[in-house]
């Protein structure tokens, strides 16, 4: 399984990994259904929302892995 890294992109992210989609949703991270998702990297997003990138990509892999 390819990890989830912040240097994805949003749809990169929802290509590879489509149930991240409403992990990011939960959080209010409503990029994956923006048009700049195609450009916006997890990090950038994670920036926008005020969110620790690091942390971000740390849950979002272990809760992945999880199922």
């Amino acid at each position: 399984m390819t990890k989830i890294t912040k240097e994805m992109n949003f749809n990169e992210i929802m290509q590879k990994h489509p149930e991240a989609i409403e992990i990011l949703l939960e959080k209010g991270m409503h990029c994956v259904g923006c048009p700049m998702s195609m450009q916006e990297t997890l990090e950038e997003g994670a920036l926008a929302h005020g969110f620790d990138v690091e942390k971000l990509v740390k849950e979002l892999n272990t809760k992945l892995n999880k199922k």
